[in-house]
């Protein structure tokens, strides 16, 4: 608890602090002044054995008392302050949707430790960088359904994220659907800038809205469109449901290029193909680089003095001291 409350105290005049550089020097001249009491006790013939009164067996207590005091002094003189740093954001951030799809397909292990759980990994990261920014999230397979409203809570943009997992919707891959969501999400966003990402595996194959009808939209409200393609190329292994069990098969990877290249370049966008995790990090490093907040950020630090306990404490060790060897120890002629 001591460490903690210190790690939140900074000094305004740190150098004061030099004078604990005198304890050391005081407590080897009290040891030095003990020793020398010692040798006249044993050199006035009073008997070795002799049975210490209790006065002796705890006579360094004034002496802590006054340690005690000094440090407070010390202390309290140099200031200790608690720092309160608040930030005002001027100006206007951005409003991205993420797309993401949880199809059955984003179980394959092409990527560590499958295609879902490193695109959600990747994505919580990208949330944490966009301090400024209202964040939210769609999901798809052959629905689609909005997972997490516009928010600038971002805690509970990531709670959201850690909590897709595949099985919540229908199977299938309704890019179509999934995007028109995500855009309706920003249509009525007063943001200068509205972003949608969407990842996907596979091809469009299901869902009621055709994926160039949302890319209509999306150009009709201003969203900008990122398209990822997750997948190695070739096969994939793939955990299947199986009358026997769960098994794991390789699977083909198809992924619609041409159509997630058309809705990205039509909307003002960029399609990027993610082979693993690395392409996968630094697709969404890019991202975050192009689509920059214009935000100002201004820090405003306050001090609060917190040197009264320890100047406390100086004034009671003194007090009690001083009560001390004028009651208990008191030393009679």
């Amino acid at each position: 608890m001591l460490f903690k409350y210190f790690s939140d105290i900074s000094f305004a005049y740190p150098w004061v602090l030099a004078l604990f550089l005198v304890l050391p020097l005081m407590i080897y001249l009290e040891w030095k002044r003990k020793r020398t009491r010692q040798a006249s006790i044993v050199l006035s013939a009073i008997p070795s054995g002799t049975w210490k009164n209790w006065k002796s067996a705890f006579g360094f207590i004034p002496f802590v008392l006054r340690l005690l005091a000094i440090s407070g002094i010390i202390l309290a003189m140099a200031r200790p302050q608690e720092k309160n740093v608040t930030q005002d954001a001027e100006g206007e951030g951005i409003d991205i949707m993420l797309c993401l799809d949880v199809s059955g397909s984003m179980t394959a292990q092409d990527f560590t430790p499958n295609r879902m759980e490193a695109s959600k990994k990747v994505a919580i990261e990208f949330v944490q960088k966009r301090s400024t920014d209202r964040i939210g999230v769609v999901i798809f397979s052959g629905e689609s359904f909005t997972q997490c409203p516009l928010t600038t809570d971002h805690a509970m943009v990531i709670n959201a994220i850690r909590n897709i997992r595949n099985g919540l919707l229908e199977d299938g891959t309704a890019i179509g659907s999934g995007l028109a969501t995500g855009v309706d999400r920003l249509r009525n966003s007063q943001s200068a800038s509205k972003v949608l990402l969407l990842l996907t595996d596979g091809e469009n194959n299901g869902g009621l809205i055709d994926p160039k009808t949302a890319k209509e939209i999306a150009k009709t409200y201003g969203v900008r469109v990122y398209t990822i393609g997750v997948g190695s190329e070739g096969y994939a292994r793939q955990p299947v449901q199986t009358p026997f069990g769960i098994v794991v098969q390789q699977e083909k990877v198809s992924i619609d290029e041409k159509l997630l290249t058309e809705i990205a370049t039509e909307t003002g966008g960029q399609y990027f193909r993610a082979r693993d995790n690395r392409a996968l990090d630094q697709i969404y490093a890019s991202i975050d680089q192009m689509e920059k907040s214009k935000v100002e950020i201004r820090q405003t630090v306050r001090y609060k003095e917190r040197f009264l306990p320890f100047a406390l404490i100086a004034l009671f060790s003194l007090l009690f001291e001083w009560i001390l060897r004028f009651t208990l120890f008191r030393k009679f002629p």
